[in-house]
């Protein structure tokens, strides 16, 4: 299955490695590598940036948090090739990029003598980012026949599919409650309403929302290292959440 049917597509400015996550999960497809060994691919991806930023190589390391993006989507994508859902997968992958997030953020403050207000500034910040994108990604995904192995709300332990164990989706999603719990109930509080909406979001709205995915996220943070202006950046996430409530208004006004 698609994360979404055809007619809801939408220009996704932080799903530009998607092509490639496709043709890399399709050569995978009918070989012993799971959706899980391409998650931890993405970790070790996302790792080696951050040596090359350590490294002041800034141009290397943004290539590899490109490739950490590509395949970010790849582990999905396998998954749906070799028509292996997999609550464990989709938790492992968002505790995985919440930890690397945290690095990176601390990695580039630390770095650049921010001081640690910016430091959790920008990784609240980021968070709140991604999941309000998030948020609505899911909706639009579950009201429209797309994927559903995200749920809207994650209050309860999934029940496990029948290739997983129930013990392996019951501790990732207690670590993902753990991580993302605080960040999902402030995003659901400010539009609580949104999965009622009789309107589907359009794709101008997605594509703009889009902005606020990690893979553009992430894309962002390497051009502003490679410009030279790595003690920006904390600050500029900051700043850049300025657009979490003008799109949630944005929804409530227009698209309920």
């Amino acid at each position: 299955m698609s994360k979404l049917t055809e007619e809801n597509k939408f220009f996704d400015l932080s799903d530009y490695g998607r092509p490639v996550a496709k043709i890399i999960a399709k050569s995978l497809k009918n070989t012993n590598t799971t959706a899980i060994h391409v998650t931890l691919w993405f970790v070790i991806a996302g790792l080696i940036s951050f040596y090359f930023i350590l490294k002041e190589w800034y141009i290397v390391a943004t290539l590899f948090l490109i490739l950490k993006s590509i395949l970010d989507a790849a582990d999905g994508e396998l998954a749906r090739e070799k028509e292996s859902p997999s609550y464990t997968g989709r938790f492992l992958d968002s505790v995985s990029d919440i930890i690397l997030n945290f690095l990176l953020i601390m990695l580039i403050g630390l770095l650049h003598s921010n001081s640690w207000y910016w430091i959790i500034g920008a990784f609240c910040a980021i968070q709140l980012q991604g999941t309000l994108y998030n948020y609505y990604y899911v909706i639009l995904r579950n009201n429209t026949g797309g994927d559903t192995t995200s749920r809207i709300i994650e209050t309860s332990t999934p029940t496990a599919f029948p290739q997983e164990k129930q013990s392996h989706v019951t501790l990732l999603f207690n670590i993902y409650k753990i991580c993302y719990g605080t960040f999902d109930q402030i995003i659901y509080f400010l539009d609580r309403n949104a999965s009622t909406s009789k309107k589907s979001f359009p794709s101008w709205f997605m594509t703009f929302l889009s902005l606020y995915g990690l893979g553009f996220q992430l894309l962002l943070i390497g051009v502003l290292l490679v410009a030279g202006i790595g003690s920006n950046i904390l600050p500029f996430i900051v700043y850049y959440s300025i657009g979490i409530p003008i799109l949630i208004l944005v929804r409530k006004l227009f698209l309920s």
